[in-house]
């Protein structure tokens, strides 16, 4: 972020109406609303510029055919930006940090798209300044949290930026109000678009993960299986096959640089090598009720497979290098992160201070290898944990005899007679409790002289 545009000006300008004349940029993605949203402004007066983020989206294999898609719809030029290896490295940073606040029943949401959406906002304003487009504009919905993050990591890069989304002006909304409207709206304008078979639920996908939702998918009835997963394998059907497998990962200060005896040039080379090994069993799918930043509650499903895998190994030398108290600090400031990343704050000054004291005082010294059998979907065991700095040592709790233990029975009496001070008071405030009549029955069934 050392390139921030500084420069001071008004209040920033959200428009709420075509403005005819000038060039916007269009953050493009290739799906039906940003074709939608470059041949609106394309026939309302507008010169869109398409801008399409790389983050290396396992559903595109011709990622330079989004941009010809652009130009076909209406924008005037279109441009792909490489984002590949700062996603990745986002991606593992959040990794290291635990920042994920979105969890159910032990099945993580990895926060995926909210990092794909800061990694690409920031630079392709960036780029949009560099060019000279004043104006950004997306094919978020004002119901949605893509709408907010775009305009936080747009605005922090560049703050003169004005901003025209197609779903804040209420002229398109009622043209455009849905799916069926907007193909429609297309073919007047002599424009086709071709489906990608046809899903019942909407999905964008990046380098760390997938993620599904809407239409069918907003029915709690309806189960995730619906899904056709993009970086993994049905593994809730028996008939596909999946076999065991054994691999290994190796951590260095925090930072995976070998899967299964293989040495990772950098970020981007252990995202595409996790993925690798994690879609072979439908590693980390999960079905999430989760809040939106307006408040209100949505349902996603969710696919991370090499972010999954490389979160298993991680926690298990976390688990076995820091004491209980620091893993406390820990799981408490990367919820709080995962909250902040989720909202669209990556960059911002509280999420930066985090973000630096986990990853220096907690991740640093995250060093070691983790073998883990893996069988179909998250069924999997740990086979082996080993690193220099475990703070784990069988040899101190021990149920045979060991030299050089580190306490005595002896020790251990005085230890519970030591904790007879503090359970000495407990008992005498039960009882106390008990006369005041706030104990329930049942812990006044408790023996408390």
């Amino acid at each position: 972020m050392s390139e921030l545009n500084s420069g001071r000006g008004g209040l920033p300008s959200v428009l709420t109406s075509v403005p005819a004349g000038e060039r916007v940029g269009l953050a493009f993605s290739g799906g039906l609303d940003t074709c939608t949203a470059v041949c609106w402004l394309q026939k309302n007066g507008a010169i869109p510029i398409a801008y399409t983020a790389d983050l290396g989206q396992p559903d595109e294999a011709d990622i330079g055919a989004v941009a010809e898609r652009a130009k076909m719809f209406g924008a005037q030029d279109a441009r792909v930006v490489d984002c590949k290896r700062p996603l990745a490295s986002a991606g593992l940073s959040a990794l290291r940090c635990g920042a994920i606040h979105v969890t159910t029943a032990g099945k993580s949401y990895f926060n995926t798209t909210p990092l794909g959406r800061a990694v690409a906002g920031s630079i392709l304003a960036r780029r949009m300044h560099e060019d000279g487009v004043r104006i950004w504009s997306d094919g978020s919905t004002y119901k949605g949290n893509d709408i907010e993050r775009f305009y936080r990591y747009a605005l922090l890069v560049d703050r003169e930026l004005r901003f025209y989304k197609p779903w804040l002006d209420a002229t398109f909304v009622e043209e455009c109000p849905g799916r069926e409207e907007m193909i429609g709206y297309l073919e007047r304008a002599g424009k086709r678009f071709l489906r990608q078979g046809e899903r019942a639920y909407s999905t964008d996908v990046n380098l760390l993960g997938a993620t599904h939702e809407a239409e069918d998918l907003e029915r709690l009835n309806v189960s995730m299986e619906i899904v056709e997963p993009i970086m993994g394998v049905k593994f809730w059907d028996e008939t596909v096959q999946v076999d065991v497998e054994d691999v290994s990962i190796a951590f260095v200060g925090g930072i995976p640089i070998e899967i299964s005896g293989v040495t990772c040039a950098g970020p981007l080379e252990v995202m595409r090598a996790a993925n690798a090994v994690g879609m072979r069993h439908g590693l980390g799918m999960s079905d999430q009720i989760e809040n939106r930043i307006v408040g209100a509650k949505s349902r996603g499903v969710y696919e991370a497979p090499g972010m999954a895998l490389l979160h298993i190994a991680y926690e298990r030398l976390v688990t076995a290098i820091h004491n209980e108290e620091t893993i406390d600090v820990y799981r408490s400031l990367g919820r709080r992160l995962g909250g902040y990343l989720y909202a669209g704050r990556w960059f911002d000054p509280e999420a930066l201070m985090i973000r630096d004291s986990l990853e220096r005082w907690f991740a640093s010294i995250v060093t070691g290898e983790v073998v883990i059998r893996l069988r179909r979907g998250d069924d999997y065991t740990f086979i082996n944990t080993s690193g220099p700095e475990l703070s784990y040592d069988s040899r101190r709790l021990s149920m045979d005899r060991v030299e050089d233990e580190p306490f005595t029975a002896a020790d251990r009496v005085g230890q519970l007679r030591i904790g007879e001070l503090d359970l000495t008071v407990s008992r005498d405030k039960l009882a106390l409790y008990e006369r005041l009549g706030i104990l329930d029955d049942a812990i006044r069934n408790a023996p408390t002289s």
